[in-house]
């Protein structure tokens, strides 16, 4: 290297760390920007009727149902667009539990762990649930390890806490059968930082993708039920969990 060259670098050292900043930019972006759609038949669930009132909050969309008492807070899964969640959450509002639909910044709730607490501020429930898909349920589970105090319990749909729960947080997991993304190891270890209630069950014939309405996932497997059976399973455990199962 010349001696020109090297009081050049020594003159304008400043624009190696930007440069750095700038490609870390554009890769960050370029990653975000691609993301699973929510369908046609999501995008019809997030129309109000008489029964369930479709709003959009400061927080993202509210499913407003019958209950006044109960609602579930809802991180959608990473890189997923949270309406694409909008069948199954409509499905559990109409049956008595409103849902508080979170819309996480870049489509990663990695970057909203929090946004539960604005949820709250926003509304008086007398109960609040917890749930989550795949990265949004294990951001949920993050949540919940460190303020259980504010949950009745708390739902995960293909995924796993990675922290220890406290004995005093019921815990619903429900999975697919055919589910091709979710690791099934750490699902397991995850089992094991659940210290109180704990219930699991596995939908035959569903895969990951099918707890939302936004196709096909790559790397998941094969589902051999419609995703509206799945959407119809997972409401079913979940009403059973929080106690509601059965009523008319």
């Amino acid at each position: 290297m010349s001696k020109g060259e090297r009081s050049f670098i020594a003159r304008h050292w400043w624009l190696i760390p930007v440069a750095v900043i700038l490609i870390t930019a554009i890769v960050f972006f370029s990653y975000t920007a691609v993301y699973y759609h929510a369908d046609e038949t999501a995008a019809e669930a997030m129309v109000s009727d008489d029964v369930v009132r479709v709003e959009s909050t400061s927080y993202g969309y509210l499913f407003d149902g019958p209950s006044d008492s109960d609602a579930l807070i809802f991180y959608p899964g990473g890189k997923v667009d949270e309406r694409a969640y909008a069948p199954l959450l409509r499905a559990v509002a109409a049956a008595g539990m409103d849902v508080c639909l979170v819309k996480m910044p870049f489509h990663l709730a990695v970057f909203g762990v929090n946004k539960a607490d604005n949820v709250m501020e926003a509304h008086s429930y007398a109960r609040y649930y917890l749930g989550g898909h795949s990265l949004g349920g294990a951001m949920a589970a993050q949540y919940a390890s460190q303020r259980a105090d504010r949950l009745s319990g708390l739902v995960l749909l293909a995924a796993y806490p990675t922290k220890a729960l406290p004995v005093t947080l019921p815990v619903l997991s429900i999975v697919g059968s055919e589910d091709g993304v979710v690791n099934s190891d750490k699902l397991q270890a995850g089992r094991l930082l659940v210290q109180g209630e704990y219930l699991e069950q596995v939908i035959q014939g569903g895969n990951h993708a099918y707890f939302g309405s936004y196709g096909e996932q790559k790397g998941d497997g094969s589902a051999s039920i419609a995703p509206a059976d799945q959407w119809a399973e997972t409401l079913s455990c979940i009403l059973d969990f929080i106690g509601k199962g059965g009523e008319e």
